[in-house]
């Protein structure tokens, strides 16, 4: 099942990179596997996913040991206090949204002898107070600073969109963040390259791989409905 529902995914993937005149090989596929146990997650791995993602450390620190070898992604807003027990573990933090957090990133990294922490800054791109993530005009300040760290690599940008928005509107916002992510890869900052722009899950990773994303983080299309207890 899991297997089936992979490659109707892939397929529209490469449906929508296609319509954008992209390459499919280009989308990178972050499979969220939040509340769905190893076994599952061993049998995505099985049918070629090479990327997982949680949104929550302490699930990331139940399933580590249990699944076959794959790249983790932490993709859910992030404590500074719990920064401590996934820099050694993750490949790619998607959600930092302040400085305090990269700060504390850097820390951690230096204690755990983790030469390089990649990160990607969250951007709340349309501005709902309930949303995490750096406001756009805030950027520019967090882009700087990262160059004066040793550790932390800023390597794009992430947004989620409230769950809410018709589908002209989340064009829109996507759009809106695609202009900021080809803006500052114009511009140089040090320690930084827009290399990701991860946006994009199961209701609507198709408007964002047409509107310029190469990330996306797809859950439900996959395992199914999460079993929340």
């Amino acid at each position: 099942m899991i297997g089936e529902r992979l490659d109707e995914v892939r397929r529209e993937i490469a449906r929508s990179a296609e319509k954008a005149g992209r390459k499919p090989s280009d989308i990178l596929l972050v499979a969220v596997t939040k509340t769905h146990g190893p076994e599952m997650i061993n049998e995505a791995i099985e049918c070629g996913v090479t990327d997982i993602g949680e949104n929550k450390v302490q699930e990331i620190l139940d399933k580590y040991d249990k699944v076959l070898p794959v790249r983790w992604h932490l993709i859910g807003h992030l404590q500074t206090n719990k920064v401590k027990y996934i820099i050694d573990k993750v490949c790619l933090i998607h959600s930092v949204d302040s400085i305090r957090l990269m700060d504390e990133i850097e820390r951690q990294a230096e204690i755990h002898n983790v030469s390089q922490a990649d990160i990607l800054i969250q951007i709340n791109i349309s501005g709902e107070e309930t949303k995490y993530g750096a406001a756009p005009e805030e950027l520019d300040a967090i882009l700087t600073h990262c160059g004066q760290l040793k550790h932390v690599k800023i390597k794009g940008l992430m947004t989620i969109l409230p769950k809410d928005c018709d589908d002209v509107t989340k064009r829109l916002f996507f759009n809106n963040i695609r202009t900021i992510f080809v803006d500052k890869q114009t511009k140089t900052y040090h320690n930084v390259s827009m290399e990701y722009l991860s946006m994009g899950m199961s209701g609507d990773f198709a408007a964002a791989v047409e509107c310029g994303a190469n990330m996306v983080r797809i859950g439900s299309k996959i395992f199914g409905e999460r079993n929340y207890i």
